[in-house]
């Protein structure tokens, strides 16, 4: 998870912030900060029901936003963050942890730009599906 966060926020300019959140193995009600990279500390802790990142997790489902100042769920890590993708990973079919990427730049995450971090989420989801 650390070298996939650190090579995305390297090596493309755009993502500001990358990391991944897994669930709290104390509290699965809650979502807690991983391995990441980025310009800002992220949110430590996250209840399920809050943020982007919750509702990603709720759902089950990739969420996208091109503008986070229009979407009542944001939870800011940085008030310099304009656009967010948040892909759950799933191992067993179990939510074991998301794949989150911030940006400073409103409108990132076209579907091309989709397709490759839904991409880099399913090598994790792959590899920790072999550890279990």
């Amino acid at each position: 998870m650390q070298l996939i966060a650190k090579r995305l926020h390297e090596k493309v300019t755009r993502y500001n912030w990358t990391g991944f959140y897994l669930i709290d193995p104390a509290d699965p009600g809650y979502l807690v900060v991983g391995p990441y990279a980025g310009s800002f500390t992220p949110n430590a802790r996250i209840p399920l029901a809050t943020g982007l990142c919750g509702a990603a997790a709720t759902s089950g489902q990739v969420v996208v936003v091109q503008d986070v100042s229009k979407d009542p769920r944001y939870l800011a890590g940085s008030s310099l963050v304009k656009s967010e993708i948040v892909v759950p990973i799933f191992v067993n079919k179990q939510l074991a942890a998301e794949l989150d990427i911030e940006s400073y730049f409103a409108g990132t995450f076209t579907n091309s730009e989709q397709e490759f971090v839904e991409a880099c989420a399913n090598i994790l989801a792959n590899y920790l599906s072999k550890l279990h």
